[in-house]
């Protein structure tokens, strides 16, 4: 069984990787040192659950265990992280089924992925590296999933100390069968898994690339979710081309902002609660533009968090009146990948004649999320 390189806490990334190391974006991952956490900072999974806490990674708990999961400021001594993504079981799953797994995951764009050649004679190798701390020790699963070809290849990495951040590097070789998409969707997407039932667990470790059989994803992977006791943490995120794990590529907030905001960004009565100004369209509906920090991957999807009285926005015209909750839908302007939206509000509240102007704010406690994620 290939295993990945395991070295302890108090040891730095390979030091001949010195050079690579100063070549800029050579990570393939967004927000790899948890920075940024738009949604909030800490979100509780029920049983069979999906959530999202820091942006851009996935938080599975598909079986009768939950957990809370959050950024943190736990980190590695010494290696310039500020954060981290915690996992903290709250409901034990002491006896899982067979189809029940556990798992952060990450998922990345095909367009971004080209650089490896996966398909043809000259793929190229991909390194992994992070920094991972539990109170269960043992073996745990690092699975890299082909979304476009459904393939996959996985490789075991150990948490020997509790309690002790460990340095982790995994390489996955090129992968000659089976090209990726040029495109915005998934490609692929890489899988830490925290718990899996015998469907994941009953074969043997693909340690190298395969068609995909589930039976082959997990083999060997402690369960994480055995007590309530049980915390995990990770930090320092690094997908590269090669087979070197080289120093982790820091970035701004700014820069891990923007790139984060691609896939998800919201306006809140927190922090922007001025949303635009509108327009009085066919008497009853007011049409607002709003424009998003970024190009956005894809049309997103927009839903509303109203506030304690059920409402989540007021309307301004010749200064009267706050509006009811309103019915809210988005428009593209025409293209895939968007860089503005119209919202379109109909209700109580809004009527006059066309063309006449209101001021649009977001309630404090309310907000409007943009998603776009893969």
């Amino acid at each position: 069984m290939t295993k990945a390189r395991d070295i302890a806490s108090a040891t730095t990334p390979n030091a001949n990787a010195a050079l690579l190391a100063t070549f800029p974006h050579r990570n393939l991952i967004i927000n790899g040192a948890m920075q940024v956490a738009q949604r909030g900072t800490s979100v509780a999974s029920s049983s069979g659950s999906v959530v999202r806490c820091v942006d851009r990674h996935r938080c599975f708990a598909r079986g009768a265990g939950a957990a809370t999961f959050s950024q943190t400021s736990t980190a590695p001594t010494g290696q310039g992280f500020a954060n981290s993504l915690r996992v903290d079981v709250t409901t034990v799953d002491s006896s899982l089924d067979s189809n029940d797994y556990y798992m952060i995951d990450h998922k990345i764009e095909g367009q971004d992925l080209q650089q490896l050649a996966k398909g043809t004679s000259d793929a190229k190798s991909i390194t992994a590296s992070f920094w991972v701390r539990s109170t269960k020790t043992g073996t745990y699963i690092l699975g890299l999933f082909d979304d476009d070809n459904s393939r996959n290849i996985s490789k075991s990495y150990s948490i020997y100390s509790a309690d002790t951040w460990e340095y982790k590097t995994i390489t996955f070789e090129g992968d000659t069968t089976g090209a990726l998409d040029n495109d915005n969707n998934v490609s692929f997407t890489l899988r830490w898994f925290l718990g899996a039932g015998t469907s994941y667990t009953s074969g043997t470790l693909a340690t190298s690339w395969e068609a995909s059989v589930t039976a082959n994803q997990a083999v060997g992977q402690a369960n994480f979710f055995d007590s309530t006791s049980n915390d995990f943490y990770i930090t320092g995120i690094q997908l590269e081309v090669g087979d070197t794990a080289t120093q982790f590529e820091h970035r701004s907030y700014g820069d891990e902002l923007a790139r984060c905001q691609r896939y998800y960004y919201e306006h809140s009565g927190a922090n922007s609660n001025w949303l635009g100004l509108g327009n009085v369209y066919q008497t009853d509906q007011v049409i607002c533009p709003v424009y998003s920090p970024t190009v956005m991957r894809a049309l997103p999807t927009l839903t509303k968090t109203l506030d304690g009285s059920s409402q989540w926005l007021t309307t301004y015209d010749g200064f009267t009146g706050t509006s009811s909750d309103a019915s809210v839908s988005l428009s593209s302007t025409g293209t895939s990948t968007i860089a503005s939206s119209y919202i379109y509000i109909t209700g109580t509240g809004r009527s006059g004649s066309d063309g006449q102007c209101h001021w649009l704010v977001i309630k404090a406690g309310a907000a409007l999320h943009f998603d776009a994620e893969l």
